[in-house]
């Protein structure tokens, strides 16, 4: 996936009248980077510039909803033109996906909808658009009931569970049995849940401080730290987000501090830092750690920064590649090493539904070397005695528990400690979380104990 693009030739609205076009214009333009191989973050933050900071909100909200529903509308786009689009009109093909999904899905009036998407295609520089934009947008007004009821005769998996048609093989050979689940789930709106920073305040504290601002949440099982929003509300809402009271993490993520078994004092790396939730609660869960945070983007660094001066700490941070350890983080020893290794993220796809567009049968295989890279440089440095929680967010056995068990056959100093956190699903060597239900997103964790002597 490249990691940045030139955007081209940006809209230009002529005033107020054209906000509305506007916003569809730089709608079209970030579900054309992603349809480009670029992430969604990536192309929304560039989006976000050019519009009113008014239509910010509803610019993510489409542009999430097009990506969730990409393979339903497509479809319908297909139905509905005479011919493809050509490549380089891959703009007005997302302004019409735009316009589909609002029709289908938003509150927004039909008639704005259906005008603003074709006044977009004239600010996009491409005149000869705005009647073919409004003439498939109004058809599919008219008959809408008809093509939907063409659409569910002919569903395929990939229409059906809106997901890429070797990830639904992939999932249904893996979970035979919890697949239909799985799939329901993973075309849920992701929960919005908390982690509540213990030394501020207790779950039942923090919850009455949700209350009186007029927001309720639950707690969720087995995870001490985590309370569910019954909906998702700006951070500046949260009591003491900015104090580094709570913070917003999965779930399921937040189980990993309390697996990696760290005590006060211990000499830990966090690996593969960024953007520093775990990190953050590396911090808050034991007192006196001193943790050494590693990322090889020094970009995105910066975002374990920013997080760590909120919630009030100053671990040790290094911009660094952990597949390949070099500098004076590569020359200590480690009582624990969190390695939450890139993956395919095939667990988090309700929260990044640009996943299942961007990602491909090939890059299992390329992030399968990149992770047995940071496993076999990464554990050298943990002293004898220590343990290394490796850790994805990945549905795939290829990444999890298949990736640890070429890991213990290579390694004879290295053995698996069984995880009982009270959730999930125990594997050979590890434990898999499923967002088969809203409480936690996808995740997989082994816990590598080093052997003395």
């Amino acid at each position: 996936m490249a990691e940045s693009h030139q955007p081209g030739r940006q809209p230009k609205g002529r005033g107020k009248g054209d906000s509305g076009a506007l916003l569809r214009a730089q709608l079209a333009l970030v579900i054309r980077s992603v349809l480009q191989g670029h992430s969604l973050t990536e192309a929304l933050q560039q989006g976000r510039e050019k519009v009113a900071q008014r239509d910010q909100a509803l610019l993510a909200e489409l542009a999430y909803g097009v990506c969730r529903e990409y393979y339903r509308l497509d479809a319908l786009s297909a139905m509905l033109l005479r011919q493809p689009l050509r490549e380089k009109d891959l703009d007005i093909q997302a302004l019409l996906l735009g316009g589909f999904y609002q029709l289908l899905h938003t509150r927004v009036p039909a008639h704005a909808a259906i005008g603003a998407s074709a006044g977009a295609a004239r600010l996009l520089r491409k005149k000869w658009a705005v009647a073919l934009v409004n003439g498939v947008l109004r058809r599919f007004q008219r008959e809408q009931q008809t093509l939907l009821s063409r659409l569910r005769q002919s569903e395929s998996p990939q229409l059906r569970y809106q997901l890429p048609q070797w990830l639904v093989d992939a999932l249904q050979q893996a979970w035979p049995e919890q697949a239909e689940a799985l799939f329901r789930g993973l075309s849920l709106r992701p929960p919005f849940t908390l982690r509540v920073n213990l030394r501020r305040n207790s779950l039942s504290d923090y919850a009455c401080l949700l209350k009186q601002a007029g927001l309720t949440a639950r707690p969720v099982k087995a995870v001490p730290t985590a309370l569910m929003l019954d909906e998702a509300v700006s951070v500046d809402r949260l009591p003491g987000f900015f104090q580094g009271a709570v913070s917003v993490q999965d779930a399921g993520a937040q189980l990993a501090a309390s697996l990696l078994d760290a005590q006060p004092g211990m000499e830990v790396l966090d690996a593969c830092a960024a953007p520093g939730g775990k990190t953050g609660h590396l911090l808050e869960h034991t007192a006196g750690l001193r943790l050494t945070a590693v990322d090889v983007d020094e970009k995105r660094l910066r975002r374990v920064e920013e997080n760590m001066q909120r919630l009030g700490f100053s671990p040790n941070l290094v911009p660094g590649d952990a597949s390949r350890p070099e500098g004076e983080w590569a020359a200590r020893h480690y009582d624990r090493i969190l390695a939450d290794v890139p993956c395919t993220a095939t667990g988090v796809i309700r929260r990044h539904p640009d996943i299942r567009l961007l990602r491909r049968p090939a890059d299992v295989f390329e992030l399968q070397q990149r992770q047995q890279r940071i496993m076999d440089a990464l554990w050298p440095l943990l002293r004898p005695g220590g343990k290394m929680l490796y850790a994805t967010c990945s549905l795939l056995a290829e990444e999890n528990d298949a990736q640890v068990a070429r890991f213990l056959r290579k390694q004879p100093d290295a053995s698996a400690v069984m995880l009982q956190p009270g959730r999930g699903i125990n594997r050979r060597h590890g434990l898999q979380l499923l967002p088969d239900t809203l409480e936690t997103d996808g995740f997989y964790y082994a816990l590598l104990e080093k052997q003395t002597g």
